[in-house]
């Protein structure tokens, strides 16, 4: 799986944005995706997950009732809709692939295994 997110940018704190991830390869339906993030001098950090299906999602406790993941299967595309951003959300976010199939939720860095380029998101205060 191919993958491309989009959607980053510049917003002030208490603002929203939604994230793409273009995925191209036929396994895309079958697959749990995911929504990392990374901010300078830290370590890759999970942020939220769903299932194949798009019935089953799981986030970090730091954006639990802010963020909301997504899918469109027939599309090929996964969202991540930011509400109430934070300066500590700053970061390049990366959607992920994973692995793995059959196993709920997956959560860490290794169980995903295609990876796109991120997009930067800037969390003024």
């Amino acid at each position: 799986v191919q993958l491309q997110a989009s959607g980053g940018g510049l917003v002030q704190a208490g603002g929203s944005l939604r994230l793409s991830c273009g995925a191209s390869g036929h396994t895309f339906g079958n697959i749990a995706m995911g929504w990392f993030r990374q901010a300078p001098g830290k370590e890759r950090e999970f942020v939220a997950t769903i299932s194949w299906s798009g019935q089953n999602t799981y986030y970090a406790d730091s954006v639990k009732g802010r963020f909301t993941i997504s899918r469109d299967n027939a599309k090929n595309q996964v969202y991540l809709q930011m509400n109430n951003l934070k300066p500590e959300d700053t970061a390049e976010y990366y959607c992920a692939a994973s692995r793995y199939s059959g196993i709920w939720p997956m959560f860490r860095v290794r169980d995903f295994g295609s990876w796109g380029p991120g997009t930067q998101v800037t969390v003024s205060s």
